[in-house]
């Protein structure tokens, strides 16, 4: 018995592949959307794709259960607490076991991040006792902390009351196993399934018992207390994908063969006249430098997906401007998420556009050796900080006006329309997100701090603590 494990930077997500070498088979847990990497990797082990597991209902991917389905006819298995999704699986309850070759999976009814979260233990039949080897915890035991319990107000399950189940699946259940038992998350350090997660890809119950503050013995209360406390903002997608997560939709590779359909400028700009939204996927001096009117700004090379799904319309058409070659990557990166909208890119790039200057927009930057400059002279300067509260709480710019990106949409009335707005985040990504949906909102005397925080830090100059 074998696991591999996959890590999906841009999500944090983390997904396994587990082979059985007797029989030949080969389950997967947690799978991202797009399928590939786990056939090559047993197209390389020579076994075949025949269990599909899912730990709960993610928020923040589509799981590619049903691509697997599609595929090779796995069966889905889900926990009984899942109800009736619209696709065939097999619901497995408390001490249920799925069998493989040496595999055996043994379900753990862990409900707290959502009510049908589900962990499974993982028993190597070769290896002497009948203590498990692992067990994949989904988001409800991460390294160094515990899933959020907060996701499910929406549909009428309170925090508390998941908190309250996530404490007992926690130490009445995971943590009563033996403490070498590996344990293998669904989310790593940049998720938003927790507060701190760490950057380890595993871990053992043992050491999460040693160095992990949420699950440290303590009341029902205090847990509550803890795990309900300054929960990071999620972006709108989250209960798009949760309920997503549950239909039987439409597979990855018809999503990203309409969205890489090439368009010519006009062709282009009467789908946009039409109502389409476009999402600008380059770097950000690129979309400063010259973009379409009213196009939001989200860089393949940051944390795309999230920040795509908090600021487009999930439903709405949208048309793609990238750098050449790059389109098939946002349509992709854009269905890990259920945007499957996309209906073409540009194909011959902003270049194509030069011609019908009523359709562009541009935007200015400034270097931070320029502003720390000004701000010395004593020039006036107003300058919005978009990071989240804990990095504007960490160290900012004295006299910077704080209003995180995931809030601005809602609050975009706040930033000053009658002068210049100089606009900074870590590193010039989400700031040049914000500037985008500023000027969508109507502002347009702005200008991207770049770099960011961390040039800034780097020319030494004092920040408000």
């Amino acid at each position: 018995m074998v696991v591999h494990s996959f890590f999906l930077g841009c999500l944090a997500h983390a997904s396994y592949l587990i082979v059985d070498e007797r029989s030949k088979t080969a389950a997967v847990i947690d799978p991202q959307r797009d399928v590939d990497l786990y056939y090559e990797k047993a197209k390389e082990l020579g076994v075949e794709i025949k269990h599909v597991f899912l730990t709960h209902f993610h928020a923040d991917f589509v799981s590619g259960h049903l691509e697997i389905r599609e595929r090779s006819g796995a069966t889905i298995h889900l926990g009984m607490g899942a109800g009736a999704p619209e696709y065939e699986h097999t619901g497995v309850a408390e001490g249920d076991v799925i069998e493989f070759g040496d595999v055996r999976v043994v379900a753990m009814e862990t409900p707290g991040h959502t009510p049908e979260s589900i962990s499974y233990v993982l028993h190597d039949a070769t290896l002497p006792g009948a203590a498990p080897h692992a067990v994949f915890t989904g988001d409800t035991l991460f390294v160094g902390d515990v899933g959020r319990p907060d996701l499910m107000a929406s549909v009428g399950v309170t925090a508390g009351e998941l908190a309250t189940m996530l404490y007992h699946s926690l130490h009445d259940k995971l943590l009563k196993l033996p403490d070498d038992t590996i344990v293998y998350p669904a989310h790593g350090a940049g998720s938003l399934c927790g507060k701190s997660l760490g950057t380890e890809r595993s871990t053992t119950i043992g050491k999460q018992k040693q160095d992990n503050g949420s699950v440290k013995p303590m009341s029902v209360a205090d847990f509550i207390a803890r795990v309900t406390a300054d929960q990071p903002q999620t972006p709108k997608y989250f209960g798009y994908d949760a309920v997503l997560n549950r239909k039987q939709r439409g597979m990855l590779d018809v999503a990203v063969y309409n969205g890489t359909r090439s368009l010519t400028a006009d062709q282009f700009l009467q789908k946009r006249k039409d109502g389409a939204q476009v999402i600008d996927t380059r770097e950000s001096d690129d979309f400063a430098a010259g973009s379409v009117r009213g196009a939001i700004h989200v860089p393949l090379s940051g944390s795309f997906a999230t920040w795509s799904g908090a600021m487009l319309d999930l439903n709405d058409p949208i048309l793609v401007i990238a750098e050449a070659g790059k389109q098939e990557e946002a349509a992709v990166r854009l269905g890990r998420i259920g945007i499957d909208a996309v209906v073409g890119y540009l194909e011959a790039g902003m270049d194509s556009l030069q011609g019908t200057p009523d359709a562009l927009q541009n935007s200015g930057t400034i270097d931070v050796d320029k502003l720390q400059e000004m701000l010395a002279a004593g020039e006036p300067v107003t300058l919005l900080d978009v990071r989240t509260p804990t990095e504007f709480s960490d160290g900012h710019i004295e006299g910077a006006q704080h209003l995180p990106l995931i809030q601005l949409v809602d609050r975009v009335a706040e930033v000053p329309s009658d002068r210049k707005v100089y606009v900074i985040c870590r590193t010039g990504a989400r700031s040049s997100t914000a500037i985008s949906m500023l000027m969508r909102a109507g502002l347009r005397d702005l200008a991207n701090v770049r770099g960011g925080m961390s040039s800034w830090a780097e020319h030494t100059s004092p920040m408000t603590p």
